[in-house]
Formats: structure tokens, sequence, C-alpha cells
């Protein structure tokens, strides 16, 4: 599907399919977007050639799986970024490469499957934003996107303070392997915003010709979209750390319980050794035992054997051993 967004200098809109790009063309000071969502990419480069994109820039973005950055090129800037295509509380997001081609006066987005971000601001902001210049709508779709990022993470954060309250009530194996589900995908979306964070910052440090930094209301937009990546990888790394101390808290609490249970059968085992001792020794079929002719040998052998168990008792639970 290609869409395409059009604003004349005399502040007209027109919204509609690829014929608009003969009208750019013809009107000096316009600004266009054509967003291609699902296109082969045969269409693509056919496209972007059209718009004088460097081949070089193309082929990064027809790579799978490519990671996040930024280049700039004589006509135009390259942005590849990680958006999404869903994401929710429980972390499930499908991760998907959006492509930002932002010249002076075009911007040419390209992503296989529905942007969420480009779809709200494509039927809302975007042809105000895209009057003002083209940077500010790859900005501002990099600034919707951390949007939705954050309000499914802070969600996560209700579900993990749950999480933590049930682990300390009743940790059991299911919750520890929910946690290690959690730590996994929050080590795969720290990797996704530290990459976009070092675009920010690069966008920040160095002047780009296409996203230039002594504009001011440019500078600000930028400022916000690297903000948010900070923030969003912050909570990451802070989301990471507390399941990870919930593995750790889960850990320590087995160990106790299993130091408790050893405790409690080293105490038995104290206890009984002495007196598995005294039962071998008159056990063994010897002839000549001197106790054996005694009248109340065997009352006395018990009498000291139980001596000895409660003599042990006593003294473990002196030492709170149990």
């Amino acid at each position: 599907m290609i869409r395409t967004l059009l604003t004349t200098p005399e502040g007209e809109v027109h919204e509609g399919d690829a014929k608009l790009i003969d009208l750019w063309r013809q009107t000096p000071g316009s600004h266009i977007w054509v967003d291609m969502q699902g296109e082969s990419q045969a269409v693509e480069q056919r496209f972007l050639e059209d718009f004088e994109c460097h081949p070089m820039a193309i082929q990064d973005a027809h790579k799978e799986r490519h990671p996040p950055k930024i280049e700039e090129f004589d006509h135009h800037t390259l942005i590849i970024y990680r958006g999404i295509s869903s994401f929710d509380a429980q972390l499930n997001f499908v991760p998907q490469q959006v492509s930002f081609f932002v010249g002076e006066r075009f911007l040419v987005t390209l992503h296989p499957g529905e942007a969420l971000s480009i779809k709200r601001l494509f039927n809302e902001q975007g042809s105000a934003l895209l009057a003002h210049s083209p940077e500010h709508v790859a900005l501002r779709v990099m600034y919707l996107s951390a949007g939705y990022y954050i309000d499914s993470l802070l969600e996560f954060e209700v579900a993990l303070s749950d999480l933590e309250d049930e682990l300390l009530d009743n940790g059991n194996d299911v919750l520890m392997r929910r946690i290690t589900a959690y730590r996994s995908r929050l080590v795969k979306m720290r990797r996704i915003f530290s990459y976009h964070k070092g675009i920010t910052q690069e966008l920040t440090a160095y002047d780009y010709a296409h996203l230039p930094r002594d504009k001011s209301d440019t500078l600000h937009a930028i400022t916000d979209v690297e903000e948010r990546f900070e923030r969003l990888y912050t909570l990451t790394q802070m989301y990471y750390d507390i399941c990870g101390d919930l593995v750790d808290g889960y850990i320590s609490i087995s160990s106790h319980q299993l130091n408790i249970t050893m405790r409690v059968l080293t105490v038995i085992t104290a206890i009984f050794v002495p007196l598995t001792f005294i039962a071998g020794i008159y056990g063994m079929n010897f002839e000549y035992m001197p106790e054996l002719g005694y009248r109340y040998g065997y009352f006395f052998v018990w009498g000291v054997m139980l001596g000895i168990g409660g003599m042990l008792i006593w003294l473990f639970k002196r030492k709170h051993w149990f």
C-alpha cells in the first residue's frame, strides 16, 4: 500500500497515492510524505531511485533485521528505526523495521506491516508537521512510537509489582519461569533502546543537513525523542534489575528453607547416632559380655540411651536449632 501526503506553500493539503509525486515536482516549496507499507523491494527501489536516494541507503533499508542506525548522504539522511506492530503489558511485542529517507522536501517511510505511530500521525497531525518540514514528521513518528513503548512498560510495572507480592507469598517454579521470560524480553528491548538512544545522541551531537540543530524547533523535537528513549532505556534496565533481584530473593528463600530442612535432619541424625552406636555394641554376638549377666543391664542401657537422647534434645533446643 502506498499513501502520500502533500502540503503546498499556500497551505493546501492533498492526500492520495503515488500520483501526487508529479504535483510535488511541479510545485516549488511543497513537501511530500510517501508511506509504503508491505510493498515489494522492486517497487520500493523504483520509488527511492526516483527520489535520487543513494544505492547504499536502499540496500541497508532492504536488509532484514538491520540494526538501527543513522547515516547522511548527499540528497537525504537515512534513519533505520526499530518500531513495533504490537505490544502488551506482558512485554509480548512484535518489532518491525521502519526506514526513513529524510530529504529537504520529502520523506519516504518503508515498513513491512502496520506501524501504529505512522498510522496515527498520518490520520491526525501529519499534514501540519509536514508543512513545517519532513524531518519533523520522522521525529514525531519516533516520539509516538516511544510513547507506545512507555505506556506498555508502565502497565508492566503494575504486573511486576503483583508478581513480586505473589512470589513472596507463594513462590514456585512457575513464577520463576515467568520472571525468567520477562528478563529475556527486557534484554531484547534494552538492546533496541540502546540503539535508538545512540541515534538520538548522534542527532544531538552532530549536525545533519536534513535534521539541522541550528533550528530551535528541530533541536527541541530531537531532545524530546532523546529524553523518551533515555527513559525507556532506564526503565528496562530498572525492571531487569528488579527481576534479577526477585530471582536472587527466590533462590535465597529456597536455600534458607533447604538449610532449615537439613538442620532438622542433622539434629535427628545427631540424636540417633550415639543411640545406634550403643545398640550396635550390644547387638554383637559375643558370648562373654559382662553386661549381659547383669540383672538390670537391659534397663540400665535404656536409661543411658534415653538420657543421651534427652540431653542432646535439650542442647539443640537451647541453641535454637529447632
